[in-house]
């Protein structure tokens, strides 16, 4: 039991955090008159928790080895995404205890879809406390992404290692000095971008929210309009630019701190997932044009928005493009499963592992034409070894399989293809709104079944922590690490 008392402990820590973190929305209780003993109870309850698990875990290790890094890694959103719902549970709006854990999952996540029917009139402290469960989430997968996962092999980022430090099982203490340095890049950002919103004509409230759910990709809006409420290009633009800021990897903010000044411009990642985007927006551009017949009345400022909106997993929306033709539904479905790059807040396949899956399929066309050639395939600077390579396809692989599991379980429960299919893949890419009139742009979760919802929030656990930080817990030779 010894083994596991530095997991524990962590989570006593994040819990702690986590409860503390509620005083914020007491606040704003208190500002707009909405005090009630929701967050109250959900602070003294998380920190009451939080405090056991660190106490009773003082004389843990201080090191933490690899098994204990994916339970940990499980554990830490599982354990938020469950006291993190006791606000909902505990609020105003009624809502039930499957509707609480697939919100604050879906929060935690940065997945973006909600049960919550009437944004407009949700209480404030509620709105803000959606705003920061995003805020956490994408600063948490960060850290995780760019100091825990490479040590577990999960999620792609030994690519983009800081040095080559990082190896074995143990997490080195440079890890802390990074962890340190993104957070201040990721308040940065996030303060920056509240202030153009607020600029730009939102009020102090919504310049705060929409500042953390823009920068983690969550998504999540105070309205049932999304950022189309607002009607005004000046935010639009401003939370395209952020967005694309909260896309792109973090440790290319370190590099250029440190010294790297033309790293954006240079990093292979960064220059396909731009180019991926403006490709993406001509071709929606095009079709749209084509099928007015008039390519006036093509609104670029509408699909730029969508597609970059979608293809990174923010969810934030302007217009019901389920109106946009049967082409566009297809499109905004493939957008869904790509996401932005490794170690950043974005979700999806990620763009990195499509070049390597697209290099790859070009290496096995010249050995067929070649079949005596000797072919290394080279992502940017970095030589592309078989057991790297196997670990891309294996992922994608095994997204697909998921993604086709969860259709059909959501099928199981009633829901129709579309609802089906879109709803998978907006959970597994955690992006937030899917397709069709039930859950698409101008549609809500609320009516869903709870299997549904269930199925769903574990599509975006699943997805968030990039599958095999999950699906490693469920083998058996797993626990005998222990």
């Amino acid at each position: 039991m010894s083994n596991y008392k530095t997991v524990f402990f962590t989570l006593g820590v994040l819990q702690i955090i986590l409860g503390l973190s509620m005083v914020v929305p007491i606040f704003t209780q208190i500002i707009f008159s909405e005090l009630d003993s929701s967050f109250i109870s959900s602070g003294i309850i998380s920190i009451i928790f939080g405090v056991l698990f660190f106490i009773t875990n003082l004389d843990h290790d201080k090191k933490i080895s690899l098994p204990q890094a994916f339970l940990l890694t499980a554990l830490s959103w599982i354990s938020i995404a469950i006291f993190g719902s006791l606000p909902f549970i505990f609020s105003s709006l009624d809502l039930s205890v499957t509707d609480s854990f697939f919100e604050s999952m879906s929060g935690i996540t940065t997945t973006g879809s909600t049960v919550i029917i009437n944004l407009d009139d949700a209480p404030k402290s509620i709105l803000l406390w959606r705003a920061i469960l995003q805020w956490l989430g994408g600063i948490g997968i960060i850290v995780m992404a760019i100091t825990l996962m490479p040590i577990m092999n999960v999620g792609g980022m030994q690519l983009f290692k800081i040095s080559d430090q990082y190896s074995g099982e143990k997490i080195l203490p440079k890890s802390k000095e990074i962890t340190i340095r993104l957070i201040v890049i990721y308040v940065l950002l996030t303060s920056i971008c509240a202030l153009f919103y607020k600029i730009f004509g939102m009020k102090f409230f919504d310049s705060l929210t929409h500042s953390m759910t823009t920068i983690a990709t969550g998504g999540f809006s105070n309205y049932n309009e999304s950022i189309g409420f607002f009607n005004s290009a000046k935010i639009e633009i401003t939370s395209m630019i952020f967005i694309l800021l909260g896309s792109i990897p973090f440790i290319s903010y370190i590099k250029f701190v440190n010294g790297d000044k033309k790293v954006f411009f240079t990093d292979t990642q960064i220059k396909s997932f731009f180019k991926f985007i403006f490709i993406s927006i001509l071709i929606l551009f095009f079709y749209l044009a084509i099928k007015q017949d008039n390519i006036f009345n093509a609104n670029i400022r509408a699909i730029s928005f969508n597609v970059i909106s979608i293809l990174t997993g923010t969810g934030y929306v302007t217009h019901d493009f389920d109106q946009w033709g049967n082409f566009s539904l297809i499109f905004f479905l493939i957008l869904m499963f790509i996401g932005g790059c490794a170690g950043s807040t974005t979700c999806g396949i990620k763009i990195f592992r499509i070049q390597i899956l697209y290099l790859f399929v070009i290496n096995q066309l010249k050995r067929l034409i070649y079949p005596r050639g000797i072919f290394v395939i080279k992502y940017g600077k970095n030589n592309i070894d078989d057991k790297f390579m196997s670990s891309v396809i294996s992922f994608i692989f095994l997204y697909i399989v998921i993604f086709f599991i969860l259709t059909s379980i959501l099928s199981l429960t009633g829901l129709d293809f579309v609802t089906s299919i879109s709803g998978a893949a907006t959970s597994i890419s955690n992006v937030g709104p899917g397709l069709g009139d039930i859950i698409g742009p101008n549609g809500n979760f609320s009516s869903l079944s709870n299997a549904s919802k269930w199925a769903l929030s574990l599509g975006m656990i699943l997805g968030r922590l990039e599958l095999f930080a999950i699906l490693v817990l469920f083998i058996p030779s797993f626990w005998r690490k222990f």
